[in-house]
């Protein structure tokens, strides 16, 4: 009884979670431990376990064994901080032998959103966001308001990033600066390095300062003082220098921590960090209060005559609990803002609103209720139909920090496309054949982007489920449509799918009488509302096929099918052909196909033969 009450208590809390969509599942993976948290708020993490890499085969058993103890909660998004360089869907980590497909967890576990980032892309994204007891300083120097951050830290690697302020919020460097070559600073380090030589080529700062590097120190310099020393791991190092006094881990520490303060300070010069150097990883933050007065600072403002230039630069340990947490949560939350549609410039503008003059406040308002129409017009139309003169219009972009009319349209159409910046504008008679073909391209892309944005994962899932075990596959389409239908048989029918196309409204009732458990219709449809297609679709589901629509998701086809993969870009088809909706659905197709090869690829066994055709998207 007991236990089924704080199952029950569980499920509330998290209940009471303040995201709509439900908690989002965190998670920081290094080399040696994964810690995990359900955050249920901002800056509210629940659930907090550690579990041990060694212990686990791979990154699914290890979210499998968290999860367990979370059954009942349902997670649509996830955001993951890897010890690892992220570069693409695929990741090979270097520490562990481990490698998977982001897209192939994010289908096992059932989530809409997983993002995988580099462990400090996550952390430096966490700094801004730091209060002063989270941090403790070590030195002098004071942060400049608006600067450059670094960020390092060793644990098992040597972690090393940047953060950079812009106008709405803060980028992050993917640096992996852990690999430069390491550089002695006197007689002792040279003899460290030596002795490293005799087992790497390359010594870099990673091969040193780290934990495994600090197990190097110590045998390199129990050789150098001619000591017998036992072996020790970089945890037993630091107990026996902090605990029991122990004269050669004690020297161990001093030149870990001097040489730590030389790659602070190489990286505090190459970034220009006047906003601080930040240290986090595994190993400093347990030396306490030691570390403030160890040879790290010292050696941190040892540059000659630079020396005053890093003076006045502050240098702080991370002392929080789990700090990548805050980071990849402020970069999931980030990522779904935008997939929302909701913008941070759009935010500011509102706000700001207020502090604006009658005039501006104008232009702000029309920006607000049309932004995409702002984004299409010239700047003489903008004042026109904000009722104001061109220069209140310019001196409106210059009260949100930008220079003129166009920086603020580069960033805006940034903000509302949620990626790459680019036009949407009308083709005028008098356009050029160079304009028109830019507008043509531009306008494209644009609603590629928002399509991407929109897509419904779980639907695509479903799709190329049904698609992947179907007996035969039929597409119903008409007119410009029926180029999206031929597009499929063709790509389908090379998976060895028996596959079929219709572009009749008459056959389409015919055909669908003769269908049957196990068949599946896929009906294109801009408007999806032809009785003819839909009486088809009646029919072929009641024979127990399955019908996938590629159509508005408000239409009627959509209502009635297995599945609607939904192109909802709004095109006047009475007076226009239209062909961007057509180029979405295209696109269904693609993401569809690539998803069937991958199933084929991963369902073979051994030694097998691939079944599946491989295609362009996908690596052989």
């Amino acid at each position: 009884m007991g236990s089924q009450q704080g199952q029950d208590q569980d499920r509330d809390k998290f209940a009471r979670t303040a995201f709509a969509d439900g908690p989002r599942l965190l998670a920081d993976i290094g080399a040696t431990h994964a810690r995990f948290a359900l955050q249920t708020a901002p800056g509210v993490f629940r659930s907090v376990r550690v579990l041990r890499c060694d212990d686990f085969e791979g990154i699914v058993p290890l979210l499998r064994h968290y999860l367990a103890d979370h059954a009942e909660v349902a997670l649509h998004h996830a955001a993951f901080a890897v010890a690892n360089p992220i570069s693409g869907d695929y990741v090979r980590m270097t520490n562990r032998d481990w490698q998977f497909s982001t897209d192939a967890v994010r289908r096992e576990l059932g989530l809409s959103t997983l993002l995988i980032v580099n462990d400090f892309t996550a952390l430096a994204m966490a700094i801004p966001g730091f209060a002063q007891e989270d941090l403790m300083q070590v030195g002098a120097g004071k942060p400049a308001a608006n600067a450059v951050i670094g960020v390092l830290g060793p644990g098992t690697g040597l972690g090393v990033s940047g953060v950079i302020p812009t106008a709405d919020g803060f980028v992050t460097l993917g640096s992996e600066g852990g690999h430069v070559n390491f550089a002695p600073a006197d007689e002792r380090e040279f003899a460290i390095l030596q002795y490293a030589w005799r087992e790497w080529q390359h010594v870099s700062n990673e091969r040193l300062i780290s934990g495994p590097g600090m197990e190097i120190i110590y045998r390199a310099l129990a050789r150098r003082n001619g000591v017998e020393a036992a072996p020790r791991g970089a945890a037993e190092i630091v107990a026996g220098a902090l605990e029991a006094g122990d004269p050669l881990c004690l020297e161990v520490l001093e030149c870990f921590c001097g040489m730590l303060g030389g790659a602070a300070a190489n990286l505090a010069v190459t970034l220009g960090a006047f906003g601080g150097i930040f240290i986090g990883g595994g190993i400093v933050p347990r030396m306490g209060e030691w570390f403030a007065a160890s040879p790290f600072r010292a050696r941190f403002e040892a540059k000659g005559r630079f020396s005053n230039y890093l003076s006045d630069i502050p240098t702080y340990v991370i002392t929080t609990p789990n700090p990548a947490f805050h980071g990849v949560a402020t970069i999931l939350a980030e990522h779904l803002r935008g997939r929302s549609g909701a913008n941070t410039l759009m935010e500011r503008i509102g706000n700001l609103r207020h502090e604006l003059t009658p005039a501006e406040q104008r232009v702000a308002s029309l920006v607000l209720e049309q932004p995409r129409m702002v984004l299409n017009e010239p700047i003489a139309e903008i004042a026109r139909l904000a009722d104001v003169s061109q220069p209140t219009v310019i001196r409106f972009c210059r009260s949100l920090g930008f220079q003129g009319l166009a920086e603020f349209k580069l960033k805006f159409a940034s903000s509302l496309t949620g990626s790459i910046p680019v036009r949407h504008s009308q083709v005028r008679t008098s356009d050029s054949t160079h304009d028109l073909s830019a507008k043509v391209i531009d306008n494209t892309v644009s609603a590629i982007l928002r399509f991407r944005d929109q897509l419904d994962v779980r639907a695509i899932d479903r799709a190329i489920e049904l698609v992947s075990k179907a007996r035969r596959v039929e597409f119903y389409a008409m007119g410009n449509s029926r180029a999206v239908a031929l597009d499929g048989q063709h790509k389908f029918f090379r998976f060895r799918i028996p596959t079929g196309l219709y572009g009749d409204s008459h056959l389409f009732k015919l055909a669908a009488e003769l269908l049957g458990p196990g068949d599946v219709v896929i009906a294109v449809s801009n408007s999806g509302s032809l009785p003819e297609l839909l009486d088809a679709v009646d029919i072929a589901r009641a024979a127990g096929a399955d019908v996938i629509a590629i159509s508005n998701s408000q239409s009627p086809l959509a209502r009635k099918a297995s599945v609607c993969l939904a192109v909802d870009h709004a095109e006047d088809s009475s007076s226009f052909l239209s062909m961007i909706s057509r180029i979405l659905q295209l696109l269904l197709i693609d993401i569809v196909a690539v998803g069937i090869s991958v199933d084929g690829q991963h369902g073979q066994a051994q030694g097998e033969e691939p079944h599946r055709l491989l295609i362009s998207h996908l690596d052989s």
